[in-house]
């Protein structure tokens, strides 16, 4: 599904990304973890086309097509999606007009008509059932007055609306007490396919006792260092980041 290879990256002249390689397979989910710093966010926001950072080298494909060629908009037409680790608030959008007006975007991009009244609605209720979302929040603008966690369970619920084919889930655990995580978390898993994929960007082991991943990166300087399964999640958890930074500055 995607494909990096020796991807690098750099904003205002400052090398951040150093070379990574990363194979994403449909019916994956594959942690991100590493000290702040080390490039995670900004992975994320060159896979979603981010502006303001440069890509100086490498290739990007997804589905077979190139990535890097891609406007921002055609990455998410093509069913990549983006939890925010710090989602905005939009005054005076409904999360209704919001949702059908992005769904229809794709729909027209798939050569699909827009979605109709009654079908929308359906869907709306679907969905937030599965996130637990208060029918009250899709009536007011998007994330305006939203607590932390209301604003993390309705990008869920924007992901159960969009079925992207892979999801980045940026720090989605920040900021969130043990009741909204574990909520966000099932959502997260109720949405999981055979035919997509999930990228958990986190710092922390907590996130993944509710998320269970396949396979496991470290990222530090710039760089994938280690990977393995969820033991190395757990590895983490008890050994910390120096750990990992003074094996690698050893190598």
């Amino acid at each position: 599904m995607l494909t990096i290879k020796n991807l690098h990256a750099s904003i205002n002249g400052k090398e951040i990304l150093r070379g990574i390689d990363l194979t994403v397979n449909a019916g994956e989910v594959h942690a991100i973890m590493g000290p702040n710093g080390s490039g995670k966010s900004t992975l994320s926001a060159v896979l979603t086309g981010n502006p303001l950072f440069t890509v100086t080298e490498g290739e990007v494909y997804f589905n077979g097509k190139n990535l890097l060629e891609m406007k921002p908009e055609d990455r998410s037409r093509e069913g990549i999606f983006l939890s925010f680790q710090y989602p905005v608030e939009i005054p005076g959008v409904s999360m209704a007009n919001f949702m059908r007006a992005a769904i229809n975007a794709h729909r027209t991009y798939q050569g699909l008509e827009p979605i109709s009244a009654s079908d929308f609605l359906k869907m709306m209720r679907e969905k937030k059932e599965l996130v637990e979302l208060d029918a009250k929040l899709t009536n007011r603008s998007v994330n305006e007055g939203f607590s932390g966690g209301e604003k993390k369970r309705n990008e869920i619920f924007q992901m159960a609306m969009l079925e992207p084919k892979l999801s980045i889930l940026d720090e989605t655990d920040s900021g969130l007490d043990i009741d909204a995580l574990r909520i966000v978390a099932e959502g997260v898993n109720k949405l999981k396919r055979d035919d997509n994929a999930c990228m958990v960007i986190t710092h922390y082991q907590r996130l993944l006792d509710y998320i269970k991943p396949d396979i496991v990166h470290v990222l530090y300087k710039g760089k994938i260092v280690r990977t393995a399964g969820p033991e190395l999640a757990l590895e983490l958890e008890e050994r910390g980041y120096e750990w990992i930074k003074q094996q690698v500055d050893e190598e």
